[in-house]
């Protein structure tokens, strides 16, 4: 991370949290700056990898437009031990926020604009965590005291995020004018924020900050100026403001497209020379010779070396001769699932360095409702940020968000968009179609589906939505098991919880699918260990599974939990609750919406409807 105009280093993170936790648009809380990711503008493209998927930009365009082109790494040299070198001036740009700084001495408590001239700040070349503003004051032993973020902020629910408006708030709305300082102090040791005060020297004017908590926020500050520091522009805004402590989990929400990388062919080169068509196609018109001599000049080459010239080129006439992708279809762009769906089906196992699958025996004991069982050694989840929403999460595909609350990336409509790359392992479950169907026409259990639809009828009314598409009970169904199964999994496998995940394959049409995905992935080149892979096996599958559904039928909220009507306040959840379902926000794909454990086995209230009834 670096501030722009001063290529100066303030700290560093994960690539992949530049996209879940610190992307475009959020703000950073560091050890003595509090900073922003800024637009894509200012992000440097020329030590900007480019990365391959074309599933995954198609979707991105059918969200966002055809200009965009590209998707992309976030800007890195490898880290040498000269921090004055090349390395130490490339990464990704941040500004400071917010832009107002208050004295740590408490003696002081000074609050003022960090270009008012009474703070200076500090570079720290060998420990940029060091880096931070000080006071001109003099504190204990003479020392200049640090100068730390205000802490609160204003937003709004479109996206917007300003500088809370010290000055207009503690004069009333008047204009104090030029030479008025104001104090931020705190008295008790509760933190609340009616003990918080803001005052001004000058004309000794005090406010507590509980005057712009909740209600009164409406009364006592100025409307949204529709700001986006990310991006140094304004527009117009209607939108009530509401204020925010610095740092609270609310000020930013992802906007995510994730896909798998399929394979394309067999071997490993013609997979390769697939992935990289849109750069390699531009040498199958060209001889033999010359296009040999221009492969090593492409980027994607240190992919292709090991394979050698020759068999490179014969794979690339081999692509060329083929044609268009005919596998490829419009839908394609929009449906994410289906490919997949197909890949992790297929009657035979894959072995390419970015998709492995290998069947697996079903367990005995659970061949009545279990079709097929697919161990995915490897695997790479691309990941994509679109857009960023404040206050309000995004729906979590449970409709679509509007355009309105999504915060763009750039000024201008994006041309490309930051990406991560992740490699890791998982377990696909196929559920027997048969059994399914059967189990969806039971009379309780489409009585059960009729609760559940006025409730998501009732969730959708209460914001004044369209009646929305369900999901399906199916899908209800597969989702609950896949917490379930989660939450045993992380007790085996070695990794935690939130670092599981899962894809949800639950339609019907052409084709029908009914199954689950859970994978865990991270950012190293090498992928993950192994360690969900065994539980596969099935020696040890069948026993987790049993154990998983044992668990579900008891809740430690029980009878609460089990009572639950989802009616009763528009839930889209029945039987589920933290003790027994919920999972976190890294791990479910739909926000802890569309769970219901008695769908899934007998609880206290309900029996005989569950798929795993006894």
């Amino acid at each position: 991370m670096n501030q722009p105009r001063t290529n100066m280093r303030v700290g560093a993170l994960r690539p992949n949290q530049l996209l879940h936790t610190y992307g475009v648009g959020s703000v950073a809380d560091l050890p003595s700056l509090s900073v922003m990711t800024l637009g894509l503008d200012h992000w440097e493209l020329a030590r900007s990898p480019l990365v391959t998927e074309e599933r995954l930009l198609s979707a991105i365009r059918a969200r966002l437009g055809r200009q965009v082109q590209a998707l992309r790494l976030p800007p890195h040299l490898p880290e040498t031990s000269d921090p004055f070198a090349e390395w130490a001036r490339v990464g990704v740009p941040v500004a400071l926020f917010p832009t107002w700084l208050r004295c740590s001495d408490t003696r002081c408590n000074r609050l003022a604009r960090a270009d008012a001239g009474f703070f200076e700040l500090l570079p720290h070349a060998y420990l940029p965590d060091k880096v931070r503003y000080v006071h001109s004051c003099r504190g204990q032993g003479g020392r200049r005291p640090t100068a730390v973020p205000a802490r609160f902020v204003m937003a709004c629910g479109n996206g917007h995020l300003d500088d809370f408006p010290w000055a207009y708030f503690v004069h009333r709305g008047a204009d104090p004018g030029a030479g008025h300082s104001l104090q931020l102090s705190e008295r008790g040791s509760t933190g609340e924020t009616i003990n918080i005060f803001v005052s001004c020297d000058q004309c000794q004017m005090r406010r507590p900050m509980s005057d712009a908590i909740g209600m009164l926020a409406e009364q006592n500050l100025p409307a949204c100026r529709g700001r986006h520091p990310h991006l140094g522009t304004y527009e117009p805004c209607d939108a009530p403001v509401r204020t925010m402590a610095l740092g609270a989990t609310n000020s930013w929400f992802a906007m995510q497209l994730r896909v798998f990388s399929l394979p394309r062919a067999e071997h490993p080169v013609d997979q390769a020379v697939a992935e990289y068509w849109p750069t390699l196609q531009l040498l199958a018109g060209l001889p033999a010779d010359n296009a040999k001599l221009l492969m090593p000049t492409q980027t994607c080459w240190p992919e292709l070396e090991p394979y050698g010239v020759d068999r490179v080129w014969e794979a690339i006439q081999q692509r060329a001769q083929a044609g268009p992708d005919a596998s490829h279809d419009d839908n394609d762009d929009l449906d994410l699932l289906t490919p997949e769906w197909r890949a992790f089906t297929a009657d035979t196992g894959t072995e390419l360095p970015d998709f492995t699958t290998r069947p697996e025996r079903v367990p005995r004991t659970h061949r009545d409702w279990l079709a097929r069982v697919v161990l995915v050694p490897r695997l790479r989840e691309v990941a994509a940020l679109y857009g960023f929403t404040r206050i309000d999460a995004p729906e979590w595909d449970v409709l679509d968000t509007a355009d309105l609350r999504r915060a763009p990336l750039s000024i201008d409509d994006p041309t490309w968009v930051p990406c991560a790359e992740m490699r890791g392992e998982g377990i696909f479950l196929r559920f027997d179609e048969d059994r399914i169907t059967a189990w969806e026409h039971q009379p309780d259990v489409k009585q059960r589906e009729q609760l559940l639809i006025r409730a998501h009828e009732m969730w959708r009314a209460q914001r004044r939505l369209p009646p929305g598409r369900w999901p399906g009970l199916r899908y209800l169904l597969l989702h609950t098991f896949s917490h379930v199964l989660i939450r045993e999994l992380a007790l085996e496998c070695g990794y935690s919880a939130a670092g599981i995940g899962e894809r949800i394959y639950a339609r019907h049409g052409e084709p029908n699918t009914a199954g689950v995905l859970l994978y865990t992935a991270a950012p190293d080149s090498e992928g993950t260990l192994g360690g969900l892979v065994s539980l596969g096996r099935t020696d040890r599958l069948g026993p987790l599974i049993e154990r998983a559904l044992e668990a579900a039928r008891l809740c430690s909220s029980d009878p609460l939990c089990a009572e639950h009507d989802p009616t009763v306040h528009g839930r889209l959840s029945a039987a589920a609750c933290h003790a027994c379902l919920f999972a976190a926000e890294t791990s479910c794909e739909r926000g802890n919406h569309y769970l219901d454990r008695a769908l899934l086995v007998d609880t206290l209230v309900d029996t005989g409807l569950g798929f795993f009834s006894r």
